[in-house]
């Protein structure tokens, strides 16, 4: 009986402390593919965004799950010289992480160290592949051929960073970081000629209330 008071008595506490939502946007520091053979041109979009939402616990402790989107696009060219082959194709990509966050003491300024754990997703993988087969009468003709699986599967990192939360009017938090994730592997692999990266930074802004 005991235990079980304790127990809610810890619950209780838990959901007593103040919960922010709100949105979290962002800018990548490098690119999701890298090429592993022939002529690649890679393009990651120029953002992140998605829903944080933020747990804080006393000592200047809190927790904060994010759902992070970015889109992407490849083209690739085998043997540029000759019968070319070029691969194109684009997917989006849902990053899930989840970190424990300390916050040192301040008025309005709060920096803040975190480290936790992400997870990784692609969503709507397109893929074409387009060959231009060229004869002795230098007649040349474009076929298109079964595309390369694009293999894919969700896989976890270890994520790294730091930043300030700046209380603003007692309304809101602006919370600008820098943040560091390490994949455990390359999760995207397109035929062994372009291979997901497994080092990850990026600039993002947290805006939570």
């Amino acid at each position: 009986m005991k235990s079980f008071c304790l127990l809610l008595l810890i619950s209780g506490a838990a959901l007593a402390q103040p919960v922010s939502v709100g949105v979290k946007a962002g800018l990548p520091f490098t690119d999701f593919l890298s090429e592993v053979q022939g002529n690649n041109t890679a393009k990651t979009d120029r953002y992140l965004f998605g829903p944080e939402v933020e747990l804080r616990l006393p000592l200047g402790l809190s927790v904060e799950f994010d759902a992070l989107y970015r889109h992407f696009s490849y083209t690739n060219v085998l043997n540029p010289s000759g019968n070319q082959t070029v691969s194109t194709g684009s997917s989006g990509n849902w990053e899930f992480p989840l970190v424990a966050k300390y916050k040192f003491p301040g008025p309005i300024v709060h920096p803040y160290v975190e480290a936790g754990v992400a997870w990784d997703a692609l969503s709507g993988l397109k893929n074409a592949v387009l060959t231009t087969a060229c004869g002795n009468s230098n007649v040349c003709n474009n076929v298109v051929v079964a595309a390369p699986t694009a293999s894919s599967q969700t896989t976890m990192g270890v994520v790294l960073g730091g930043g300030v939360d700046i209380h603003v009017l007692k309304l809101f938090h602006i919370a600008p970081e820098v943040r560091f994730t390490r994949w455990a592997k390359n999760y995207f692999n397109l035929g062994g000629v372009l291979n997901s990266s497994k080092n990850q930074a990026e600039l993002l802004v947290g805006f939570t209330f």
